[in-house]
């Protein structure tokens, strides 16, 4: 039995509500050696109750991270970055934040809410893809998510 026989994919939460950037995001995940599955949500609240396993996402799978937009109907970023960070069964949960903000006061306060890190969406849709496989580089490829000892799978 090899070792991938039992890995998982990384889940991945999106909060955004642009239907071309989501698409953008899939497109450049779905190139990734890591295997990883994206669920998106277009808004805050639709977040939360994803988060929270609340109808309709009683079977949702825990994210290993999340790509969260500030600029959301219903529940703005903020809100669901303060509240994912202030619950203890969600805030060890790594937070980049994917908004075209690039307000200094947008800034400091997601870092003040405990955000992983804060990237700028790209206009051009180029650079938008390089900044995905940046995040794949970094989040999937370097950093160790906390998986509560699951194993996470390359694709074949």
């Amino acid at each position: 039995m090899n070792e991938h026989q039992h890995a998982r994919p990384i889940e991945i939460l999106l909060v955004e509500d642009n239907i071309g950037d989501a698409d953008l995001v899939r497109e450049g995940l779905e190139s990734c050696k890591i295997l990883n599955r994206l669920n998106v949500v277009e808004d805050g609240e639709k977040a939360i109750a994803y988060l929270h396993k609340e109808a309709p996402y009683a079977n949702a799978s825990r994210p290993d991270l999340i790509l969260l937009d500030l600029n959301l109907p219903r529940k703005d970023g903020r809100e669901v970055l303060a509240e994912i960070k202030a619950a203890p069964s969600l805030m060890r949960i790594p937070v980049v934040i994917l908004t075209s903000s690039r307000a200094e006061e947008d800034i400091a306060k997601t870092y003040d809410l405990h955000a992983n890190c804060y990237i700028s969406k790209p206009i051009d849709v180029d650079q938008f893809l390089k900044v995905i496989k940046s995040i794949e580089d970094f989040w999937l490829n370097i950093v160790i998510l906390p998986s509560n000892g699951r194993k996470y799978g390359a694709k074949t």
